[in-house]
């Protein structure tokens, strides 16, 4: 089974140690709008995920990877 993309991003964020709440403050991201992502109740943004990606120190790709492209959603993964 393939990890979804809040698995991921949470997978992430606990690797470096840091609470919803620190990864909300290092993006400018709600904590209200990380959790449904996390729990897989939402699908972010592009520019979502270009924030988490960016202070999470990983890549795009390894969020989304076996995952619908972006066309196919009418702009969110």
């Amino acid at each position: 089974m393939t990890q979804s993309i809040g698995k991921r991003i949470a997978e992430k964020r606990e690797e470096k140690g840091w609470s919803r709440y620190k990864l909300a403050k290092e993006t400018g991201i709600s904590t209200s709008y990380i959790r449904p992502i996390e729990e897989d109740k939402h699908s972010p943004t592009l520019d979502v995920l270009i924030k988490i990606s960016t202070v999470l120190d990983v890549s795009i790709d390894y969020l989304v990877q076996d995952k619908i492209t972006i066309s196919e959603t009418g702009g969110t993964l």
